[in-house]
């Protein structure tokens, strides 16, 4: 099953996990208005209560919990402390009329831990190709191998609620795995890893506690942060030192802030480096002077798993939103969420994307590269990405590795353990196995802390987009993009606006497209969306971020022909011609996915005397062969990935005047690519350092009164830290449980030079109808010149309108009217649902006999004695309904009676017993 469209997250993080259980409670808990084997849905304060158990534990992901009603997602699940019960408040009605509750996970709609099943009936037109894929020059050097330093390993643990971090509200553990060179001298270059989003306890407890953090008695700690051997000690042996910190606490209560925890995990590893400068210049703690003059805060680097990858990327920017305190040069996002598009400017960075992710299958984590490359002009930091097919989520994690972790553990990419026809399947011959895998991450993370906290230049062709490889990945295929630092490469082309006049001729057509439409409160443009197919997942460049849902995503350029004539010529300026400098011609391109699965075009290279060299893009790589996949199960995935034109190949051609840089149709007779980022380059570790750009704010309005009429605005203002000299923008959006009053915004704001402030402002339509306070928020997101520094602001509408009063009248039925029928009226209409319950009771009229509950089918013993009514949100009316059963027998006419105990979203005083009449009809 799988979910599309947009979430509001009014009924998610705000609706649900923000209200928590206190302000959730009803002083009696009421009936259900819908149910079904294994779900419920009951009234209450802000609309309606989804309740769903699962008959076995869901798995703790880092895909977001949601459940969806009838095939649609109608919010974030609050998931309880052991993981068999799943809820979501919404005000959504079609609940009322809900058939089929299941849960399913925002990356890829697929449903809990029993159902959670991938096939697929037939193979890709090209998984072949990939399994045949060419493989790169091997590296003379392997950053995976062990270096000349033995390894000492060491754990600290300072308790499990040892430390405050604000942007959960509640303390956390402070945990980690030390892994040192032994007999290094010196400051050596910190790396910290942090472990994603995962179970946090395992065993039975002895003791139920209802706080999914610390753990029950009975029960132990899931050691995550233990699960990265592997790098941790090859770059130890190197003379790094590295530190894998435990982070369960946040796992355990993420689901209750809105940004899903990632500010908690930056402030987590910046408590860490608080401890590591104590103890690496005074002592103390549990080393002593182990560690003091060993540790270089200035050269610091961040691997974060999954979740942990949002919040690496969130450390970096708080890092210098705090001044810089330490150096933090490096990031390294492991299959990372990124559900509220941050960026990185200014920390060189790789992200590697697991090709067969069954948690982020919709590999999110693209987008840290796509909105961070031009985020901000003259950046000096390098960044790639790093794609690895046959890869899954887990399994870079020991700890989360089956035969290898302490706690249970799985497959993400479940499906059947003898599959051997799905790309990701179990038994697949392009599968990686565990250590397989396990080779390929450590000699990524490895390699790219080496190059860049070490600047160890060997291993530049790891991640220059090369192709080159380390011999312990095997015989992995891995694919990576790559962009230099600012000084070290010449933009030609984005490809992310339309090309001038006359630069596109012949049989081409070359148009502009993007993944997001243009939302209400922002200019409509008329860019189409690249990809056709309905499951997003497919798509990482374009898929929408869940907390930033209307910021538009990648544009690139959608290049298609219909014969070999075409053209896509690209001029160069007096100032761009020379380029002897650079090593390699490059751009990002991948098929059409609703075009053949492979295809070619030709680059062709002119200079000032008229030479030209033409060279095919298959003749140097498969970036324009379809990835592996049959549409089906998020595969293939469409991903952008690099032409390489070494200038080497361009013989003949005067470097020092180029003029023309050309795409031409004339390797087959039609189709149609996508590409983006057409440049020179050369390898360079250019500059990585805390940036100093300035930082945005949004700030919060509070809580303020509904209203009765009319509509006003309420003014979220955007702020900068300082003037800047360029200008400065980033979009804002409204997000939350906007109800009935408050108006949906999204807003791209530019700030001038010299502008420090942006007003937002939001619409407020009061009313007269009782309803739930609309609690939601401001988000930031895609910021250029600048970071984020609070990029959430946040308001409550509260509700100032009186309840209504409720008035229930008796009721009279023939025999065969099939029901009998108590009206309920309301003094005035409300948003909320109004319901009302209590029991029947026989008088002359039998219960079981002459009348029954509606739902009851007379299949128990004892008749069910239960009865309710309600008034849907908007209604002044509604009913108890009794059901009639007509016996056929003449008889006079008989009475049963109504005794109402309880009731919510009106004002009635109670108890009432009500009389029903029932006419014979015989």
């Amino acid at each position: 099953m799988r979910v599309f469209g947009r979430l509001g997250l009014a009924v998610a993080l705000l609706g649900g996990a923000l209200l928590g259980p206190a302000a959730q409670a009803q002083a009696a808990t009421p009936p259900p208005v819908a149910d079904g084997k294994n779900w419920t849905v009951t009234p209450v304060a802000g609309g309606y209560k989804i309740t769903l158990k699962l008959d076995a534990p869901a798995p703790l992901r880092d895909a977001l919990p949601l459940i969806a009603v009838d095939g649609k997602a109608v919010g974030v699940a609050q998931q309880s402390a052991d993981q068999r019960t799943a809820t979501v408040v919404s005000s959504d009605r079609a609940l009322l009329k809900a058939k089929d509750v299941r849960l399913v996970w925002s990356t890829d709609g697929t449903t809990d831990a029993q159902n959670n099943k991938r096939s697929r009936a037939a193979a890709g037109p090209t998984d072949a190709d990939w399994l045949k894929a060419p493989k790169g020059p091997l590296l003379a050097a392997d950053p995976g191998a062990l270096g000349k330093y033995a390894v000492e390993t060491a754990e600290y643990n300072l308790g499990d609620e040892a430390v405050y971090l604000p942007g959960l509200g509640h303390k956390s553990e402070v945990r980690g795995k030390v892994y040192s060179p032994k007999g290094a001298a010196g400051a050596r270059p910190l790396v910290i890893f942090l472990h994603g989003r995962h179970q946090v306890c395992y065993g039975d407890a002895t003791e139920p506690s209802e706080k999914p953090w610390p753990c029950a008695k009975g029960e132990k700690p899931i050691p995550s942060y233990k699960g990265y051997d592997g790098p941790a000690k090859a770059l130890a042996s190197n003379g790094y030192q590295v530190v894998s910190i435990s982070a369960n606490a946040i796992n355990g209560w993420d689901s209750d802030v809105v940004d899903t925890g990632a500010q908690a995990r930056a402030e987590l590893i910046l408590d860490h480096l608080d401890l590591w400068k104590k103890w690496s210049t005074v002592g103390g703690g549990p080393f002593g002077s182990k560690f003091v003059g060993k540790v270089d805060l200035n050269n610091v680097g961040l691997m974060g798993h999954s979740r942990g990858g949002e919040g690496v990327a969130r450390a970096a920017v708080l890092n210098a939103d705090r001044g810089g305190k330490y150096g933090v040069r490096a990031v390294l996002p492991l299959a990372p969420t990124d559900f509220a598009r941050a960026t990185v400017p200014g920390v060189a960075m790789s992200v590697i994307l697991p090709y067969c992710d069954g948690d982020v299958s919709d590999l999110q984590g693209q987008k840290f590269y796509d909105d961070t490359r031009y985020s901000v002009a003259g950046d000096t930091a390098p960044r790639s990405t790093v794609t690895v097919l046959g890869a899954n989520h887990n399994f870079f994690n020991t700890e989360w590795t089956p035969g290898q972790s302490e706690a249970p553990s799985n497959d993400d990419w479940y499906g059947d353990d003898n599959d051997k026809t799905s790309p990701c399947g179990a038994k697949y011959a392009g599968r990686l196995t565990p250590k397989q895998q396990q080779a390929v991450g450590t000699a990524y993370v490895a390699g790219f802390f080496r190059l860049q906290l070490g600047h160890e230049k060997q291993f530049f062709g790891l991640l220059d987009g090369s192709n080159s490889r380390a011999a312990s990945a095997g015989n992995s295929v891995v694919r990576v993009v790559s962009q230099a630092p600012a000084g070290s490469r010449r933009d030609l082309n984005h490809f992310d606006q339309p090309l001038p006049y006359g630069a596109v001729i012949g049989s081409a057509k070359a148009t502009v497209c993007a993944g997001v439409d243009a939302p209400a409160g922002r200019a409509a443009v008329a860019t189409p969306k690249c990809v056709k197919n309905d499951d997003s997942s497919q798509s990482p460049h374009w898929v929408e971020a869940y907390l930033a849902s209307k910021t538009p995503t990648t544009a690139v350029t959608k290049l298609t022909w219909t014969g070999k004539n075409g053209v896509v010529r690209v001029n160069l300026t007096a100032a761009q011609r020379d380029v002897r400098r650079y090593a390699a011609l490059s751009f990002r391109a991948a098929p059409d996915p609703a075009g053949a699965p492979r295809t070619d075009l030709s680059i062709r290279v002119v200079d000032g005397k008229g030479k030209a060299v033409s060279i095919p893009a298959s003749s140097l790589g498969d970036a324009l062969v379809r990835m592996p996949g049959s549409n089906d199960s998020g595969l293939p995935k469409n991903l952008l990935r690099t032409v390489r034109v070494p200038v080497s190949l361009l013989k003949g051609i005067d470097l020092r005047d180029v003029r023309v840089v050309e795409l031409r149709t004339d390797r087959v007779a039609s189709g149609s690519v996508f590409v983006s980022d057409l440049a020179f380059s050369k390898p360079d570790l250019g500059w990585s350092a805390p940036s100093r750009l300035p930082q945005l704010s949004a700030s919060s309005i509070g809580k303020l009164p509904e209203g009765d009429s009319g509509t006003r605005n309420v003014d979220f203002w955007v702020t900068m830290s300082r003037p800047s000299i360029v200008p400065v923008s980033v979009y804002a959006e409204t997000n939350g449980d906007l109800g009935s009053s408050v108006s949906p915004v999204a807003q791209h704001l530019v700030f001038k030079p010299g502008q420090t402030r942006k007003k937002v402002a939001v619409a407020i339509t009061g009313n007269t109808r009782d309803s739930a306070d609309a609690v939601f928020s401001l988000v930031l997101s895609a910021p250029k010149q600048a970071l984020l520094a609070a990029s959430f602001g946040y308001g409550t509408v509260v509700d100032d309108d009186p309840t209504p009063t409720m008035t229930i009248g008796p009721a009279t039925a023939a025999e065969n009217a099939g029901s009998i029928k108590f009206p309920i009226k309301l003094s005035a209409a409300s948003d909320n649902f109004v319901y009302v319950a209590g029991t029947m009771k026989s008088g002359t009229a039998v219960l079981g006999k002459d009348f029954r509950n509606p739902n009851d089918d007379g299949s128990e013993p004892q008749p069910n004695d239960y009865i309710d009514g309600y008034v849907e949100p908007g209604q002044t009316t509604g009913e108890i309904e009794v059901k009639l059963l007509d016996d056929k027998l003449k008889e006079p006419t008989e009475t049963f009676t109504v005794t109402l105990t309880e009731s919510s979203g009106a004002t009635i005083k109670l108890p009432i017993t009500l009389t029903g009449t029932i006419t014979d009809d015989d």
